[in-house]
């Protein structure tokens, strides 16, 4: 995919589209999409940084609650039905479930600074149940600060930032997997003591 391309061509509803179909859960480089449109608007004056931040936030605010939606109507179906053949079951749906209903906020705010989680945050989110209120608040949160420090952050800067986003993209990403392996590690170890809360919390069929 051709990002530079799409965003000189269409501009801010590239912007959007890219951006809203990734928080959807699409696997598209949203985040190259916003640098790219704001490096493109510092060095050519032919788009608006207002504009594209506010395209930015209302794609990502918009895009992860259509993959909430999606997750909650039907991710614990699928996970019910597919989720044995890759060992989850649902003591470890309401493990899901019990992180997310104490440290969601955290995970959705966080995660839209994580590629991955990025992606994905907002369909795990939705099919463990997490309060959509809650999910709200958070998402729309995490969504106006990445989407500002982005924007004006490599406006700012212009060409130099976009020459090294890479690096940045590359220490982000060993940061974010160093932080995922501690915590499988932390909550691997844990899986006994928080699935005797998880069930304690939620007796019973999840359904």
């Amino acid at each position: 995919m051709n990002v530079h391309h799409l965003i000189s061509s269409y501009g801010y509803y590239a912007v959007f589209l890219i951006i809203g179909l990734e928080s959807v859960g699409i696997p598209l480089p949203g985040e190259t999409a916003l640098i790219a449109a704001a490096t493109y608007a510092a060095t050519t004056g032919h788009l608006n940084i207002w504009v594209i931040f506010a395209c930015a936030a209302a794609g990502a605010i918009l895009g992860d609650n259509v993959g909430y939606w999606i997750g909650n109507k039907g991710g614990y179906r699928l996970a019910r039905k597919y989720g044995p053949k890759i060992r989850l079951d649902e003591r470890k749906l309401k493990v899901g479930r019990y992180i997310f209903d104490r440290h969601g906020g955290k995970v959705v705010f966080f995660g839209r600074f994580v590629s991955v989680l990025r992606t994905f945050a907002a369909f795990l989110a939705g099919t463990v149940r997490m309060s959509w209120p809650r999910f709200l608040t958070y998402n729309a949160l995490g969504g106006i600060v990445w989407s500002a420090i982005y924007a004006f952050g490599f406006y700012a800067a212009g060409s130099l930032l976009e020459k090294t986003s890479n690096v940045v993209n590359y220490v982000a990403i060993g940061l974010a997997v160093i932080v995922v392996v501690i915590v499988f590690i932390v909550v691997r170890r844990q899986t006994n003591l928080l699935a005797d809360r998880a069930e304690a919390a939620y007796p019973g069929p999840l359904e």
